[in-house]
């Protein structure tokens, strides 16, 4: 047991954990045997829930006893965040999958933030390199500064009427229905008006995800389509010497792949979805780096459903309809995770 000295008792620490997929059942469908039929009748393994219900139901318990011989234990369920306030002293411990992380470290200012994995045979966990039983000893030496912090790059977008949202790993900006949608965008002294399938502003942290992503399929495409073309519902192949350099990320320095870049990365990229060239719209200004002298601005065109969410919580949004404008940047703030 680690004894509780005089700056330990400073420290409020902030205990932040989820429902499991059990519990979400349970609120659908009132009872767990409700739950149970539901599952079982779709030819679903129901025992699988119970099992990582408990295992995360478990990992809280001894969290909880843990944290408690280190200080003031404060537990706060994930739909709470968004409102809670963070004091100054604080250290955040969040139980549960990268996604809870990224989505708590949005909320939290300078606090440093310990990733736990509740369960490592389930959970790869990437932003999750503690276990349970390793904060006896990480807890104390976070209190003490003895322990590496990785700063993180947040996106930040400021609506014209004051309102503000942050993003850990990508803001997205378009329709709630994935639909169409209509808006200006400007970055530096381009800028021109644009219907897609949305805009997506990726960081650091986040460039091993939705940016990766949308990127490996660009590239993919422009490759398929240089070693083919259609002329009159033909198909011809293109010889060896004219077919394009494969652009997919390949090994570079410091371990990154060629479309990935540091969490701490003083910048961000932009990427639209699908955009449409029409009479109205063009589709030249679809990729780009925002950075601290270059934000980048948009504005709706959109009478209504238009959207800014961040980190793939659609819940937690910000209503972009026609008239409003966005300004999309880096964060005044860093998030800290305890590595």
């Amino acid at each position: 047991m680690v004894k509780i000295n005089e700056p330990m008792s400073e420290h409020k620490l902030i205990l932040v954990k989820r429902r499991t997929r059990l519990e979400e059942l349970i609120v659908r469908y009132n009872t767990v045997q409700q739950a149970q039929f539901y599952i079982e009748r779709l030819g679903a393994d129901f025992s699988d829930y119970v099992e990582e219900n408990r295992r995360y139901k478990q990992s809280i318990q001894l969290a909880q006893q843990q944290l408690s011989q280190l200080g003031r234990v404060q537990m706060i369920d994930r739909e709470h965040v968004p409102n809670f306030i963070f004091g100054e002293q604080d250290i955040v411990v969040v139980v549960g999958q990268d996604g809870l992380v990224a989505n708590t470290l949005k909320y939290v200012t300078e606090q440093p933030l310990i990733g736990v994995n509740p369960d490592p045979m389930r959970w790869d966990g990437v932003l999750l390199p503690f276990t349970v039983e390793d904060l006896s000893f990480i807890v104390p030496d976070v209190i003490r500064r003895q322990r590496s912090l990785k700063e993180v790059t947040l996106a930040k977008v400021e609506l014209n009427d004051g309102q503000v949202l942050y993003g850990v790993n990508d803001l997205f900006i378009g329709r709630k229905t994935h639909v169409s949608a209509r808006y200006e965008v400007r970055l530096g002294a381009s800028t021109e008006n644009q219907s897609s399938s949305g805009i997506i502003v990726s960081t650091g942290m986040g460039s091993t995800g939705w940016f990766k992503s949308v990127l490996a399929g660009a590239s993919g495409i422009v490759r398929s389509a240089a070693w083919q073309h259609v002329s009159r519902g033909e198909q011809q192949q293109l010889t060896s010497d004219e077919r394009p350099v494969d652009l997919r990320g390949t090994a570079s320095e410091g371990g990154l792949n060629k479309n990935e870049f540091s969490w701490d990365s003083p910048y961000l990229y932009f990427t639209v979805r699908e955009p449409f060239p029409s009479r109205t719209t063009a589709a030249n200004l679809v990729f780009g780096q925002i950075h601290a002298k270059q934000p980048l601005h948009i504005v709706s065109q959109m009478p209504e459903d238009g959207v800014i969410f961040s980190d793939g919580v659609e819940q937690d949004f910000l209503e972009f309809n026609s008239g409003v404008h966005a300004t999309i940047g880096l964060a005044e703030k860093r998030g800290q995770l305890v590595i």
